[in-house]
């Protein structure tokens, strides 16, 4: 119950920023990470007034487009009843055919915070508020300086001075009318973050990340929490879901099925299917039916566990003896079980991180050094006030000093590699630097990257 992520190259930032707008967008209410407690946030949620897709556009010119172009939209009821949700299916037609309806519903329910406008807190931002959410509040303390437009892509030079959350606030608004886009540098209390189902820290120091998690594992419902961190090339993710956790569907895949032949009366019984394809099924899977005639106390039993799974047939491990005999037809498919996972707080998954979410394959070794490394730049900054100067050794060499001392503590051994913890040091203050500028270096500055 635990997800970790740590990149060190062009595709492992791309796949960083890639998740965190997976993982935010519907707080995970993806098919394959699907939020139960999300469904209890769904009241509160609803209390506000719904945001039409159609905001932006006049009432004159609403009433004078065709009939045939108005969207076509779904209403579906909250987990209360007490209320409609809005879709719009052909804006959110991609959308709604990889999430699913359940999925999408939830979404126009969350309201999210991203704490950090730089260029990764943006970044996720921007691509939450495309994907429909219900509200989205963007929050941040500090101004904003010259450095921030290297990575910011809202900013401009006349922003320098205003804070930074206000200042991009409006033109994250115009992405999507239907989306309560606010922007807010209050503190982050308790109260605050208990409006949130999801929460999001990309500039955070390490023990401002572990107080924010505390309070977000504790609420109830848990609060998702997201850390994310970008350093030049150097990514990191840290997820954490609450004591429980509910995942629907484990895979994400969609579920096998077949089209039932003939169904034998015994123990166990034998279900043959039609030849045309063959069965995906794996013993110990469970299934339902539906739609067969005969043997009609198939269609309303709970899921049954198969045995002895062939090309076109599979056992039950159930006695259909004493049930009706099987006429015709009867689609079979495949039962998902809920699971149920328990996540882990920052600061217990610092010292047992358990097993890492792997962006490169060729680099196994990678994952355990960067786990590391971010702590010693964590430490580096608490004890100094900044980060490394990019190619000042000395800033380097202190840093790969703390990396040393935290691997000498560390149960299993890490190998150190000089090279990639002096990369490290050197794009450490380079955070959300590569949101948009990686293309463009790794093209001109391939061996950098190697």
């Amino acid at each position: 119950g635990l997800l970790w992520l740590h990149a060190a190259s062009r595709m492992g930032c791309r796949a960083v920023f890639l998740l965190c707008t997976t993982l935010v967008k519907l707080a995970g209410c993806t098919r394959g990470l699907v939020f139960d407690r999300l469904s209890q946030h769904t009241e509160q949620a609803q209390q506000s007034p719904a945001f039409s897709p159609f905001a932006c556009m006049s009432k004159r010119a609403a009433e004078d487009m065709p009939a045939t172009d108005l969207p076509k939209k779904a209403k579906m009821a909250t987990d209360n009843g007490q209320a409609n949700v809005d879709l719009d299916e052909n804006l959110h037609s991609r959308q709604l055919a990889v999430y699913g309806r359940e999925a999408m519903r939830r979404m126009a329910g969350a309201n999210v915070l991203v704490a950090g406008a730089n260029g990764t807190g943006v970044e996720i931002a921007k691509n939450v508020i495309l994907a429909g959410v219900r509200a989205l509040t963007i929050h941040d303390t500090k101004n904003v300086e010259t450095r921030d437009l290297s990575a910011q892509f809202y900013l401009t030079e006349e922003d320098v001075g205003q804070n930074r959350a206000e200042a991009c606030r409006d033109k994250l608004q115009e992405l999507n009318n239907a989306v309560a886009v606010s922007a807010s540098s209050a503190e982050l209390s308790a109260e605050y973050l208990g409006q949130f189902q999801v929460v999001v820290a990309t500039d955070a120091s390490l023990e401002e990340a572990k107080r924010i998690d505390e309070i977000c594992h504790s609420h109830q419902p848990p609060i998702a929490f997201v850390r994310v961190e970008t350093r030049g090339v150097f990514a990191s993710v840290f997820c954490d879901f609450g004591p429980s956790f509910t995942v629907y569907d484990v895979d994400g895949e969609e579920p096998h099925s077949g089209i039932v032949a003939s169904v034998s009366s015994g123990n166990p019984a034998l279900v043959t299917c039609v030849d045309d394809e063959r069965l995906e099924f794996q013993d110990g899977q469970l299934v339902v039916f539906s739609e067969v005639v005969g043997m009609t106390q198939l269609n309303s039993h709970k899921p049954v566990k198969v045995k002895n799974c062939k090309a076109h047939s599979f056992e039950l491990e159930l006695d259909t003896t004493g049930f009706s005999e099987y006429v015709r037809g009867g689609i079979v498919t495949q039962h998902k079980e809920p699971k149920v996972l328990s996540f882990k707080r920052l600061g217990e998954a610092l010292e047992s991180p358990g097993e890492y979410l792997m962006s490169d394959f060729s680099k196994f070794e990678r994952s355990p050094l960067l786990h590391l490394a971010f702590q010693a730049l964590d430490a580096y900054q608490a004890e100094t006030g900044a980060l490394p100067r990019p190619g000042v050794s000395g800033d380097a060499d202190k840093l790969l000093e703390l990396v040393g001392s935290l691997a000498a503590k560390q149960t299993d051994k890490v190998e150190l590699d000089e090279a990639l913890l002096r990369k490290f040091a050197s794009g450490a203050v380079r955070a959300g630097l590569w949101t948009f500028q990686l293309p463009w270096l790794v093209q001109r500055h391939p061996k950098v990257f190697e």
